[in-house]
């Protein structure tokens, strides 16, 4: 019990500093206002990149959980055969 109420301070903590404090806030744009410290993104090159890398970072997630739920390899030689059969 005294584990999960250590984790779950901790993690109230990381959530109150991963906000944006007023000040961070004014200067942010309305899409990301209250996510991010500092200045927003200063051209419109910065919202291309942060496009980008939201696109890559779910098809990560997808993928990732994909092959963790449905791995799909079912060969007897596959590689991972001899580890799980390995007594």
């Amino acid at each position: 019990m005294k584990k999960q109420y250590w984790i779950l301070l901790i993690l109230i903590g990381f959530a109150q500093v991963s906000l944006a404090c007023p000040v961070c806030e004014r200067q942010q744009p309305k899409v990301t206002m209250g996510l991010t410290h500092g200045a927003g993104p200063g051209s419109n090159w910065d919202w291309v990149i942060i496009v980008f890398m939201t696109i890559l970072t779910l098809l990560t997630l997808y993928f990732s959980i994909k092959f963790l739920v449905k791995p799909g390899e079912k060969g007897k030689d596959h590689v991972k055969q001899s580890i799980l059969n390995e007594q």
